[in-house]
């Protein structure tokens, strides 16, 4: 097996790039893979069940998860994980921007050859 289709775990964000968004008490996090190959390896392991213990911290009560073939994104909608939404709030971050930082943290597997370029687990030489 070549070093580029060499199984590698990595956070999301060497595979991916995200941006949330708020509704009242809802987020919903949009993913976007670098590389279209990407997406439905994202699929499998970006799972709602694994979404939902990610942000169970902050009261999430559902989450579900619109797939987007034409765009190869994915969006997740997250439920009653702003502490009321921005108006209701004392959260520093009552939009709940940063929680896209999260999704990212969230370690995947796939082959080195999906990783964004420059990224430091792309490197075969050693």
């Amino acid at each position: 097996m070549s070093r580029e289709n060499e199984l590698v775990e990595v956070p999301l964000h060497e595979v991916a790039h995200a941006r949330t968004g708020d509704k009242g008490n809802r987020i919903n996090i949009s993913l976007i893979p670098y590389k279209g190959e990407a997406y439905g390896l994202l699929g499998e392991q970006v799972t709602t069940e694994r979404v939902h213990a990610l942000f169970s911290h902050r009261g999430a009560t559902s989450v579900r998860r619109y797939d987007l073939p034409l765009l190869e994104a994915y969006n997740f909608v997250v439920d009653d994980v702003l502490e009321g939404g921005v108006n209701t709030s004392l959260n520093l971050d009552g939009h709940g921007k940063t929680h896209s930082f999260r999704l990212l943290a969230m370690t995947v597997t796939v082959p080195r050859r999906l990783l964004a370029d420059g990224s430091p687990w792309r490197k075969t030489d050693t």
